[in-house]
């Protein structure tokens, strides 16, 4: 086990577990300028990153590969949706239904994988699958309404997931291009906001809130460089649970900072989907383990 590796990766999921936080600090920022400002700054952060380890090297080897270029379209688009979705729930008042959302996402790539990779699945993998599918009927027939929001977060992200698995690139130089494909529109619209259009960055707004926005970059960048760098060097089985540290800091963040209701009924779906991904984990741990003897 790298321990380095271990640290970097632990990291990341923790800063993505408590970044509410920093996006609450923003809440008198629409949530769509938020998601400009935020593609901008962490634009020109990996970018330039990128530029001053490789020059335009990355680019030019993305680009002699056509498939990659359309697929990263598609990748950047869906990236978009999530981030954009995510603070606005958070500003929203949707803490709790967003940590639904990345509990529910590891789920969600095996369905992915099983209707468009073709990938079959085991029994526990599927009793895993109706736990989870049970806890969200659960929770659509409680509040009266699927939750959307976490839906919407596990779908994006889990599509986002699929097309960065079908194109063989490096995630860095990937998130580089998929940065360079949102400059422009994102762009765009923070000039128009900046021009009577309701935003505030030249002036109207705090030296604190401007900061807080060019330092969104940073919050959005690093951590996807620290993912990419940790999840290199530690067994996948590693991070597949430790992804779980993010949705579970967001759930006691939403409960505990923000005061969202987490009612008994709420509690049950929840319940349903942590006893899926519990049977999904514990089967795919345990399988690792008989691996490692039988190739001894």
């Amino acid at each position: 086990m790298d321990r380095r590796g271990l640290a970097v990766t632990a990291a990341t999921f923790v800063i993505w577990g408590v970044v509410p936080l920093y996006w609450h600090l923003l809440k008198a920022v629409p949530a769509l300028q938020i998601m400009a400002h935020r593609v901008v700054w962490s634009a020109l952060l990996v970018v330039g990153w990128l530029l001053l380890r490789d020059g335009w090297g990355w680019l030019r080897r993305l680009a002699a590969q056509p498939r990659v270029l359309p697929a990263l379209a598609v990748s950047s688009v869906l990236i978009a949706v999530n981030w954009g979705l995510y603070i606005w729930a958070v500003n929203a008042g949707h803490v709790v239904e967003t940590s639904l959302g990345y509990f529910i996402n590891p789920l969600v790539n095996v369905v992915l994988g099983v209707l468009v990779l073709h990938e079959r699945l085991r029994r526990l993998q599927w009793i895993a699958i109706g736990c989870a599918a049970a806890g969200v009927a659960w929770l659509t027939v409680s509040a009266g309404s699927p939750p959307w929001i976490a839906l919407g977060l596990a779908a994006s992200f889990g599509l986002y997931g699929l097309v960065r698995k079908l194109v063989s690139v490096d995630p860095v130089a990937g998130l580089g291009l998929e940065s360079l494909y949102l400059f422009l529109p994102s762009l765009a619209y923070v000039v128009w906001a900046e021009s009577g259009h309701g935003g505030g960055f030249t002036g109207d707004w705090s030296l604190r809130t401007d900061l807080l926005l060019v330092f969104g970059g940073v919050v959005t960048a690093v951590p996807l460089i620290g993912f990419a760098y940790g999840v290199r060097r530690i067994p996948l089985s590693v991070v597949g649970l430790l992804q779980y540290i993010a949705p579970t800091l967001q759930l006691l963040l939403g409960v505990w900072f923000f005061h969202e209701p987490f009612d008994a009924a709420r509690a049950l779906g929840f319940g349903a989907i942590w006893l899926g991904l519990a049977i999904y984990a514990g089967e795919g741990l345990w399988r690792s383990r008989r691996r490692v003897p039988a190739a001894e």
